[in-house]
């Protein structure tokens, strides 16, 4: 150790929207803040830059959202995506979570953060989530410039590598030069665990290094994992991840929102060896970018591919990254390094399966939806993997946002917000639009109590 630092009340771990609401709600209510980003000033935000909406709970409509979304409705809705393991689950945490939602964009919008207007046309019909106007990277600038004006100090390029909670008040080590930060209270919102690729791999499989990571690079899950060594409790489960269908070109990380393939219930899907897997009209809702990242992480090698024609092509959005196309089914083939006869055995059965129901009959599996036959050259497709936005293990929190122990005591000074806690609510699950706002609420909720206990 070289040095040690003890000059603030409140120390936020993390840069993204968990972190910034943290420290803006510690720093309001009193507290001197000091916040630690692991990204350089160009790459900070954590996951929130790519985000672009939340969501909320409201009983009439606001200015940001129309109809009604009440809280039976959000209820039934975490219950949904959380089936799986509902046991782990905190219900009273949730209902605390789903209240405190309704004021959550008029917060942020009093911290400079601006949403589109609930009558805006530019984007499609929500009465669920509200919009960020200029998305996650307006979001998170305009967060960072309300902390700053506060008066929170901020260090970039500072990686955490260890973490101390006894003897003395929480302390964490930054960087090559062992500098030590302590103070009163502590905010953990650093995320998930995602981008230790190995720690990936031995959790969720060698399928896992054909994954690519959608969002920060950061987020290694230093101080969760030495939360859990402590003796935090944890909740959701470590072998799980939630993942999305991306474009196999993608960038290992930081690809974000855009890489997402809009158009696999369009065409067809098949696995590296050309054979069709899943019914592609299953699901064509939102739901569909999670179901297909699902389905693709099990497929041989985890990769898979989008087949259509210049018909179908014009039903759905392209990817960022152009097309692979041919004249033909084989030439497709070929270059999609599968072999010719396999793929164009599989779209010929699968033609001559269409009905004009747009579902399939006599074919295995069956298409139930969208079903249209793939013969209009040129051909195009698009190679799938997996992308995964985040993982589903964190540690036990209460309503007060303090982490807990395995005895349920609370560790003294400690506070969590965003991904690291999300599986409380979420369990292993996802909801669109539900991390940005678990950030938000727990953030501000953390940091209050952060400010209250150093204060004290």
């Amino acid at each position: 150790m070289t040095g040690v630092s003890c000059d603030c009340d409140v120390l936020v771990v993390g840069g993204g929207n968990a972190a910034l609401s943290a420290a803006i709600a510690a720093r309001r209510a009193g507290a001197s803040v000091l916040l630690l980003e692991a990204a350089p000033k160009s790459l900070r935000g954590g996951n929130a830059r790519h985000s672009r909406n939340m969501r909320v709970k409201h009983d009439a409509p606001t200015p940001w959202v129309r109809g009604r979304y009440p809280a039976d409705d959000y209820h039934a809705d975490l219950r949904r995506v959380a089936e799986a393991a509902l046991n782990t689950v905190d219900d009273g945490l949730t209902r605390l979570f789903i209240d405190a939602s309704a004021d959550i964009v008029e917060w942020l919008a009093g911290n400079g953060v601006r949403f589109h207007s609930g009558t805006d046309e530019v984007l499609p019909y929500s009465r669920k989530t509200a919009f960020f106007l200029g998305g996650g990277k307006a979001l998170v600038n305009a967060l960072y410039a309300t902390a700053e004006a506060l008066g929170v100090v901020i260090r970039y390029d500072s990686t955490v590598h260890a973490l101390r909670l006894r003897g003395g008040p929480p302390a964490v080590t930054v960087g090559e030069a062992n500098v030590t930060f302590q103070a009163r209270a502590l905010v953990i919102a650093s995320g998930g665990i995602q981008a230790d690729l190995g720690w990936l791999r031995q959790r969720c499989g060698e399928a896992a290094g054909e994954f690519t990571v959608r969002g920060t690079p950061y987020a290694t899950g230093i101080l969760l994992k030495a939360l859990l060594e402590d003796g935090a409790e944890p909740v959701g489960a470590a072998d799980r991840c939630h993942m999305v269908a991306v474009d196999g070109r993608a960038p290992l990380f930081d690809g974000g929102i855009v890489t997402r393939l809009d158009g696999l219930p369009q065409g067809i899907v098949v696995d590296r060896s050309g054979r069709r897997f899943a019914d592609e009209g299953a699901v064509v809702g939102p739901s569909r970018y999670t179901a297909w990242g699902e389905l693709v992480a099990h497929c041989p090698g985890a990769i898979a591919f989008s087949v259509f024609d210049s018909a179908i092509a014009k039903r759905f959005r392209p990817s960022i990254f152009p097309a692979i196309q041919a004249d033909s089914i084989g030439g497709l083939a070929s270059a999609l390094g599968i072999r010719p006869p396999a793929l164009e055995s599989t779209v010929a059965a699968f033609n001559a399966a269409v009905t004009g129901g747009g579902m399939t009959a006599g074919v295995h599996p069956p298409k139930t939806r969208l079903a249209a036959p793939v013969t209009v050259p040129p051909f195009g497709a698009y190679p799938v993997r997996v992308g995964v936005t985040s993982t589903c293990l964190g540690a036990r929190v209460d309503g007060r946002a303090r982490v807990l122990r395995l005895d349920g005591t609370a560790i003294e000074g400690v506070h969590a917000a965003g991904v690291i806690m999300a599986a409380n609510i979420l369990g292993t699950g996802y909801l669109a639009g539900s991390a940005m706002t678990i950030g938000a609420v727990f953030g501000r909720i953390a940091g209050r109590e952060a400010a209250a206990h150093a204060l004290r």
